[in-house]
This record gives C-alpha cells, sequence and structure tokens, in this order.
C-alpha cells in the first residue's frame, strides 16, 4: 500500500502559547506535520517562501500586518496556496473580507480542534471550509446594506468618543455631512444611538479599535 505524503502545515500567529497548541495537536495526526511556525507576518512570508506549505493557518491580528493583507500577499506568490483562518475573531465582517482575501477556511480559536482538523484535511482535499456556526454569522447578515468607506470612516471617529464636530475637523467634512453619516449608520446597522452602532460594530467586526 502507498503511503500518503504528510499535509505540511506553516502556522503565522504572533501568540507563542497557541503555535505550541497547534503544533501539539498536530504532532499526534499521522497525516499532517508542522514544516514552520512564525509569529509575524514578515517572518510568515519568509517561512512560506522557504517551505512552500500545503496549508497556512493565519491569524487576523498580527503585529505587523493584518491576516487579510498576508492572505493576500501569500497568493500573490503563490496564486494556488491554501490558507486557513484561524483566530478569536468570529465577527460576520472578519470572516467575509478574509474569504474575499482568499481564505479557504475560516475556523475560531473557541472550537473544538477536530473542526480545526476537519477543516486542514478538506481544504487540503481542494475544498472550502466554513463550520456552519460560522457560516450561519454570514448568513444573518447577508442582506445587510454595507457602509462606504467614508462612513466606516466616520464609525471609527464616533468609537473613539469624538463628537460630530471634532469628527468634521478629523475628516474635513462639514458637521451637517457628518450628521448625515451616523444616521445612515444606525439605518443600516438597525440600531437606535451611537452607542449601540459602536458595539454592533465590534462585535461583527466592520471596526477594531487598536
Amino acid at each position: 500500500m502507498t503511503k500518503h505524503p504528510r499535509i505540511r502545515i506553516l502556522c503565522i500567529d504572533d501568540h507563542p502559547i497557541v503555535r505550541d497548541g497547534l503544533i501539539s495537536i498536530v504532532s499526534l495526526q499521522p497525516d499532517m506535520e508542522i514544516v514552520g511556525a512564525a509569529g509575524s507576518g514578515a517572518e510568515g512570508l519568509s517561512m512560506f517562501r522557504d517551505v512552500n506549505p500545503d496549508i497556512t493557518l493565519v491569524d487576523l491580528r498580527l503585529r505587523d500586518t493584518t491576516g487579510f493583507d498576508l492572505i493576500r500577499n501569500i497568493l500573490a506568490l503563490s496564486p494556488s496556496a491554501r490558507t486557513i483562518v484561524l483566530t478569536s475573531f468570529e465577527g460576520d465582517a472578519d470572516i467575509e473580507r478574509a474569504l474575499a482575501a482568499g481564505a479557504r477556511g475560516y475556523v475560531v480559536k473557541g472550537m473544538v480542534r477536530e473542526e480545526l482538523l476537519h477543516a486542514i484535511r478538506a481544504v487540503h482535499a481542494g475544498k472550502q471550509h466554513v463550520p456552519s456556526a460560522v457560516a450561519a454569522k454570514l448568513v444573518d447578515h447577508l442582506a445587510s446594506e454595507k457602509l462606504t468607506q467614508r462612513e466606516l470612516d466616520v464609525l471609527k471617529e464616533v468609537a473613539r468618543g469624538k463628537r460630530n464636530k471634532e469628527i468634521g475637523a478629523t475628516l474635513s467634512i462639514a458637521e451637517d455631512t457628518v450628521k448625515m453619516h451616523v444616521k445612515n449608520i444606525l439605518m443600516k446597522l438597525g440600531v437606535n444611538d451611537r452607542t449601540e452602532a459602536v458595539t454592533n460594530a465590534l462585535r461583527r467586526g466592520i471596526i477594531h479599535l487598536n
């Protein structure tokens, strides 16, 4: 019987405990092996060039870049690369952005390890893998109208506690224009006030506070 080669996995995550945990999980699988573990986007991209993995696990929040940009950079190097997002972020906007960037799978760190192993095997087999709980978040907001870039800019300033006049000064737009954008934001998010808008946007991953 011909022995199939192991699935070669590169892990890019800036938390050493997460990397160590993944190495421990994968080392127990007869059909997988870790060929590299990087703590930053730059290190991960360099390592990707060197080891040419079958699967790359990518966190969305890295100290020098975002997972979205890293996935795009990996695909620029190798259009056939297969990446899986492994992250603590589970908002529908984060999921949508990751898949749009080219991720073939999306797994939340709080899920059972069998879900990750299943995702690795499925993506290696050429499939896209999004767990049902993750997919449900996308479906819930599928018909929601997206915020424009300017509305996102305004919402980020609202999240920083700025009032309309301050937002206008920061973004070089009139205060009345800010009011119009805030009104549109509340309508699109289906909320009643600014505080609820920020809470909703953070939960869904529409914005992140640095």
